[in-house]
């Protein structure tokens, strides 16, 4: 499978693991020429350029979008058009007319959009889905998510108070999808509407929460942003309480933090004790190695995006859910403006 990478910051990261699982890295594009050039030293044999458009005639299989947050709906259009399939990360759109037509486009392609969320497969969201799927808590009625950094200040606002950067640039509300994406994936359910809220009134740039009504009735809090007391499974802790039960993250440090707490209440199974287990998704192994717990989810991403391109496996995550989850950032950030009052969510479910 011949694989082209845009953006070589996470990029490069990406590229690495793609090669693990037997892609070959083909072209590499970034704007900038030294993070270009350095990166091209990895792979000598790819096509080194710094417009992405060279790629459009260019001999590949897909291309993974891993530029600027706000700017791979354009990229993703296109590729598609082209006949390229796209792997595009973190965000699907920026508007609804963005992300309505990379819908479009999708449904006109031969080729497939994938949704690069890696946090739809981290291994505690994994045992949480399992446990979902069983019925094991009833069906879901508060289902919460974080994303959360806890930085110095100074660090925080050499990252969201330049302009000139995409952090600088997006709404507080926009960096959305590694909270939304893992709700809709657990309740399989579509945002209907949203009422954000700033963590600190005077300031709502660091840190914003959300407050997400579920078409199934159901309500999502999501925070994300940079917020002190981070979790170890990579920034992301997730709870879920259903009828007849809770299923969260442990807070423990370390790998523990990937464990699941699952919380039963007696009277549910005819018993005064409530029924307690710790629960942990197991480990995957690539060419002989174990995988680090926080590189889980994006070897699954890539192992999902290869076996779609391949073998025409389903998206992991297709268009209809990536565009959903960025949509609730799009009209988070209209309720933000409009002092918390509940926003609709564009419907992109059909």
């Amino acid at each position: 499978m011949r694989l082209a990478i845009i953006g070589l910051g996470l990029g490069r990261h990406l590229a690495r693991w793609a090669t693990s699982i037997g892609m070959e890295i083909v072209a590499l594009c970034d704007l900038d020429e030294q993070v270009l050039e350095s990166a091209g030293s990895e792979y000598p044999d790819a096509l080194l350029t710094g417009r992405w458009q060279d790629l459009l005639t260019y001999d590949v299989d897909a291309v993974a979008l891993v530029n600027d947050f706000d700017a791979h709906a354009p990229m993703a259009i296109a590729f598609l058009d082209a006949g390229i399939h796209v792997l595009s990360e973190s965000a699907a759109c920026t508007s609804e007319a963005e992300g309505r037509a990379l819908i479009a486009a999708s449904d006109r392609s031969k080729v497939t959009y994938s949704f690069a969320e890696n946090y739809v497969v981290h291994p505690h969201v994994r045992v949480m889905a399992d446990a979902l799927a069983a019925g094991e808590i009833g069906p879901v009625q508060l289902i919460e998510a974080d994303y959360l950094h806890a930085m110095a200040p100074e660090s925080v606002d050499s990252l969201i108070r330049d302009s000139a950067t995409w952090r600088g640039r997006i709404s507080p509300t926009a960096y959305c999808t590694h909270t939304l994406s893992p709700i809709l994936h657990l309740t399989r359910a579509w945002p209907t509407e949203v009422s954000a809220f700033p963590v600190n009134a005077e300031d709502p740039r660091p840190a914003v929460a959300m407050a997400v009504r579920l078409s199934t009735g159901a309500l999502a809090i999501a925070r994300h942003g940079f917020l002190q007391g981070e979790p170890d499974s990579h920034w992301s802790w997730v709870s879920v309480r259903g009828s007849t039960g809770l299923i969260e993250s442990s807070r423990a440090a370390g790998d523990q933090a990937w464990d699941v707490r699952l919380r039963k209440e007696g009277w549910t199974v005819g018993q005064a004790a409530a029924i307690e287990e710790q629960r942990s998704a197991s480990r995957i192994e690539l060419n002989g190695e174990l995988v680090e717990r926080h590189n889980e989810g994006t070897v699954r991403v890539l192992q999902a995006f290869r076996d779609t391109v391949m073998a025409g496996a389903p998206p992991m995550v297709p268009v209809r859910a990536a565009v959903a989850a960025s949509l609730v950032g799009v009209a988070g950030a209209e309720s933000l403006a409009r002092d918390s009052c509940p926003v609709p969510v564009p419907d992109v479910s059909q």
